[in-house]
């Protein structure tokens, strides 16, 4: 069914699929109907239609205990998004230096819709530390790497005001009691917001003092990131 909210096109079946991949979270992670049925809110019988096609068209695979994974067509899809530019190849480095001038965890992050999701990271050396995997989807209203993204975004609110002109956030607890985070964006010459970069690890280690450390290398390596980036034409 095609319908139309504020004059833009939308195709209501195209949208309902896309949510049930946007359903995955975590790397390999295989879902329940039940499951997925929880997390985007649709009947299971709409979820059996739309999988059918996705599944035939190779976007999720349906495993012999009934669970779905995505598919392989994703990987492919996703190499040719990034042939012209390997974005991961330019922010591990930058994740690398930051985890061993912090030595705390690192990591990269985009906006998804209404989530963020962790795009790379470099997990702290130390025993006690935040570990994040890769692929990770998280709120954008906790943390300080969703409010740098919100913040940044294409709308921000009004709220937002101070956190884009200070250009940071530092986040104590938010999403979690225990774990501490502080995030600057990505910007490339031309105004286009490309991400967060971000360091966390446990609250008791974020001081006034680890945080202004943590802040100056943020900047360092998102200035030098920045730089690196193409300006759309």
């Amino acid at each position: 069914m095609l319908t139309t909210t504020d004059h833009v096109p939308r195709v209501e079946a195209v949208e309902r699929a896309l949510t049930i991949l946007r359903a995955f979270r975590t790397p390999g992670e295989a879902l329940a109907l039940a499951e997925l049925a929880r997390r985007t809110g649709y009947y299971k019988s709409t979820i059996l239609r739309l999988a059918a096609s996705l599944d035939r068209m190779g976007f999720l695979v349906r495993g012999s205990s009934g669970d779905f994974s995505l598919g392989p067509e994703l990987p492919r899809l996703a190499a040719l998004c990034s042939a012209d530019l390997d974005l991961e190849k330019l922010v591990r480095p930058r994740l690398a230096r930051l985890v061993k001038a912090t030595q705390e965890t690192a990591s990269f992050y985009v906006r998804e819709g209404n989530e963020r999701v962790c795009r790379f990271r470099e997990n702290s050396p130390r025993s006690m530390r935040h570990h994040l995997d890769e692929g990770v989807r998280l709120a954008l209203e906790a943390g300080a790497s969703g409010r740098i993204l919100l913040a940044f975004g294409e709308e921000p609110r009004r709220i937002d005001a101070v956190v884009r002109k200070r250009g940071w956030y530092v986040s104590l607890g938010e999403r979690d009691p225990d774990i501490g985070s502080i995030a600057v964006p990505v910007i490339d010459g031309g105004g286009r917001l490309w991400g967060a970069l971000a360091v966390s690890g446990l609250r008791t280690r974020f001081t006034e003092a680890f945080r202004q450390k943590a802040l100056v290398t943020l900047r360092t390596e998102a200035t030098a990131l920045a730089r690196q980036l193409p300006i759309a034409r």
